[in-house]
């Protein structure tokens, strides 16, 4: 049964400027007390929810009408000894007595309740939710000014009171309902990427796309202004539409990010550019004066960015939003070169990619709210039947969707001939087997083979208070709060054991033999986008055998499976190592913002981060790069086998010649070998300027360009020149670049290399400048191939170089 209120269009709104009390946030501003204001509610229904149930009868009764015989109108029990204001937690009793009478009725609290006798736990803790929910909008209507947001936060509190009266869900009726405009204003930023930027270089277009990402977000943490606030701003606005607008606003996304029994959506999906034009231009106002005055506390990596690029991209999107005959609004927007019809593909909020590897259901009797099997080697046949999502994608079967969405550049092998390739080694028993004690096998093989075996077990488990409990779980939380607490003796034990039987942390466990012998412990936040990791540990005996890395490798895939893709964790000095190998740095990928209070602080630690890609399957990561490698090794020997022709041996050397040009080596230009580093000399002057000018830019505009876009500061960097005797800088570049001092390619090539030799040789090769040169430089020369300056190196040659670049990833694996 569903209960619903009618909202009237253009009535007040829910939750104006100051959305609650709990959470005031000032109109065009983010609520970031607004997200713990919605924190704080959260945590108060998981203490309710985890009460006795009596406890939970003697609440829900304060709003169950009562049913004795009679027909008594009493529409709540009340208590005859009212707890004080501010209730006192500690000094209430824990024993409700279900024959206590009512203060209204004189009809007993069991009278009340009579209707939930029978009720499950579920239902029971949905229905507290909305207990909750009534409670909070109840403290708005007292505090809140505005008289239009009183009446509607009451309007929703009898909504929300007449749901618990009647056990249904609480519903909103409009005269419409989600979404009410297309394309929606997500859609329109997508299709503004596509219709602007779509000709840029992949990693100039994945810049715009975390622009853009970064705007829609802004949009669905903005706090709208209210219709008065506006009536006084813009006194010639069509104040009754933006009314209409808002008060869905208010309803669909504001007011549910706290009321979480109210139906959520988010404001990009459900509005379309009528909204954004409300808003835009107070919006760009206050970000680009926000991110102006916060520019001393944005990581350098950020700066360019924000202060750069977004208000360009805000410019452009402006134009595209005021404009009456912008194509990216329309329903019918198409994008294609030829003029076919091509249909819009999704840039943000992309699907998540289809997975090879898959998780079960545990072969071992435990519950499913806090087991879940991880072991693909230990999946039941008839699983993989009746779940077509996670059966694996056939060797034969073509990669029609990403062949396509990935675009093919020049010097790319021909598909036809690795598809050739791949079908004389597809059979596994072709790919030679490496030796377990080699030093190219990889670190976690030993694992997976023991895994394949049914050797070794995963299993993600954890505690539950509602459950009852699992024996055999429960041994297995026994066994890892053994193997933590002997592993890491500097922690304490009973911290230790607190944080393995909470039923908000969870544990990724490696069985053997039937017992723990290691484990990751660790704590998901879904609405944050990360997951710490608290403990990692194997027992010193199975130790040095991959059961490290399979752990992790398990552990990404278990997050991938649930859209989690940033760990974060603090390791002390014996465990970075570890957590280096495993992909994690001190370069936090997450937001402060994000995980600042969540997270436990462990003093002498460092944070280090990890960032998870969707489309690799971890557990088999080292398998996919073997298989990678055979494939270039055949393409070497089928090209070895095209030149045919042996030739002797070089005998100058014997006779005292020191050197001798690489092109005279015979058959070396039968191999397609060209002379790198020669490319066509721009014998026009403005041609050879307008073509450097061009590259110039494309540097200077680079995001991680800032740290040499002018020269260093002897007071920033001291002894700098004593160190760097010839600096070089982009400021300087561009001041010899409009003197005409660049009459040669080699001469703009020369300066630009001493920029990233200079910052090389003075900084260590951790720092953030190293690497940004390393990131800068591999850009600048990409520019300069494209320009035509440098011819692109011969396949021969790039084939070897990959070989080698696998062996040394294999070995660092």
């Amino acid at each position: 049964m569903a209960d619903s209120v009618g909202i009237q269009q253009g009535s007040p709104a829910v939750g104006a400027a100051g959305l609650v009390p709990a959470a005031p946030g000032a109109a065009g501003t983010e609520g970031s007390s607004a997200a713990g204001g919605s924190a704080r509610i959260a945590a108060k229904k998981a203490q309710l929810r985890s009460s006795p149930r009596p406890k939970k009868l003697e609440k829900l009764g304060v709003y169950s009408s009562c049913k004795a015989e009679g027909a008594c109108k009493c529409n709540g029990w009340k208590s005859q000894n009212p707890p004080p204001t501010p209730p006192q937690t500690d000094q209430q009793s824990n024993t409700v007595n279900l024959q206590e009478p009512c203060r209204s009725c004189s009809h007993t609290l069991g009278d009340h309740v009579t209707h939930l006798e029978n009720v499950s736990e579920e239902e029971m803790n949905r229905l507290l939710g909305i207990v909750l929910d009534v409670e909070y909008l109840y403290t708005c209507v007292h505090k809140e000014e505005d008289a239009d947001t009183k009446q509607v936060y009451f309007s929703l509190f009898k909504l929300l009171r007449k749901s618990i009266l009647q056990m249904g869900k609480p519903m909103l009726e409009a005269q419409e309902s989600p979404p009410f405009e297309k394309p929606s204003i997500e859609q329109g930023v997508n299709n503004f990427v596509q219709y602007k930027f779509s000709h840029l270089p992949s990693k100039e277009r994945q810049t715009i796309m975390e622009l853009a990402k970064m705007f829609l977000n802004q949009i669905n943490y903005w706090q709208l202004e209210t219709p008065s606030q506006r009536r006084q701003r813009v006194p010639s606005d069509d104040v009754v539409g933006y009314k209409v607008n808002y008060t869905r606003w208010l309803c669909y996304c504001n007011v549910p990010q706290f009321c979480d029994s109210l139906p959520r959506y988010e404001t990009t999906q459900i509005f379309g550019r009528t909204l954004l034009r409300s808003v835009f231009t107070v919006m760009r106002k206050q970000l680009l004066e926000q991110a102006r005055q916060e520019k001393d506390k944005l990581p350098p990596e950020k700066r360019t960015l924000i202060l750069t690029h977004f208000p360009k991209f805000l410019s452009m999107l402006e134009e595209e939003v005021y404009s009456h005959s912008s194509p990216i609004w329309s329903q019918d927007f198409l994008v294609g070169a030829t003029g076919g019809q091509i249909p819009v593909h999704t840039v943000i909020s992309a699907p998540p990619v289809a997975r090879p590897i898959y998780y079960s259901t545990s072969p071992v009797s435990v519950d499913p709210s806090t087991c879940g099997s991880v072991s693909p080697a230990r999946k039941p046949a008839s699983v993989l039947e009746s779940n077509p999502v996670g059966e694996k994608r056939k060797a034969s079967e073509p990669l029609h969707h990403e062949e396509n969405k990935r675009p093919r550049v020049v010097g790319d092998i021909p598909m036809d001939l690795i598809n050739e390739v791949m079908a004389t080694i597809s059979d596994p028993a072709t790919i030679p087997e490496t030796s377990l004690l080699s030093a190219h096998s990889a670190r976690d093989e030993a694992a997976r083979l023991e895994e394949r075996r049914g050797v070794i077990e995963f299993h993600v488990i954890g505690n539950s208070l509602n459950q009852k409990p699992n024996k055999r779980i429960l041994m297995w939380l026994v066994g890892l709060q053994n193997v933590f607490s002997h592993q890491l003796p500097r922690m304490p034990k009973e911290y230790i054991t607190r944080l393995v039987f909470d039923p908000k942390h969870k544990t990724l466990s490696l069985i053997k033999d039937g017992r723990v012998i290691g484990g990751i412990c660790f704590r998901m936040f879904p609405s944050q986008g990360f997951t710490e990791i608290v403990f990692c540990a194997v027992t010193s005996n199975e130790q040095v055998k991959g059961y490290g890395t399979h752990l992790m490798n398990h552990l990404k895939e278990y997050h991938i499976k649930h859209e989690i893709l940033n760990f974060l964790t603090y390791a002390d000095e014996y465990a970075i190592g570890y957590f280096k190998k495993q992909g994690f740095s001190k370069d936090i990928k997450v937001p402060k913002a994000k995980y600042v209070g969540y997270i436990k602080d462990y003093e002498g630690a460092t944070l280090m981060g990890c960032e998870l890609n969707p489309s690799i399957p971890y557990t088999e990561f080292s398998v996919i790069i073997k298989k990678q490698k055979e494939i270039i090794k055949k393409l070497i020997e089928r090209k070895q086998a095209q030149i045919r022709k042996v030739y002797p041996g070089l005998s100058c050397f014997k006779d005292g010649v020191r050197q001798i040009p690489i092109e005279s080596i015979p058959g070396i230009r039968e191999t397609g070998w060209k002379p790198a580093g020669k490319g066509k000399e721009l014998k026009d002057p403005d041609q050879l300027y307008s073509t450097l000018k061009t590259i110039l830019q494309h540097v200077k505009n680079h995001q991680n360009a800032w740290p040499f876009m002018e020269p260093v500061k002897k007071t920033e960097a001291p002894g700098y020149y004593q160190v760097i005797r010839f600096p070089m800088d982009l400021k300087t570049m561009s001041e010899r670049l409009k003197s005409r001092y660049y009459t040669t390619r080699k001469l703009f090539m020369a300066d630009m290399q001493r920029i990233f030799t200079n910052c090389r040789e003075y900084n260590a090769p951790e720092s953030e400048y190293y690497k940004c040169a390393n990131i800068l430089e591999k850009f600048f020369y990409t520019k300069i191939k494209e320009a035509g300056l440098i011819e692109k190196s011969n396949f021969i040659f790039c084939l070897h170089c990959l070989l080698t670049e696998i062996d040394d990833f294999i070995l660092w694996r």
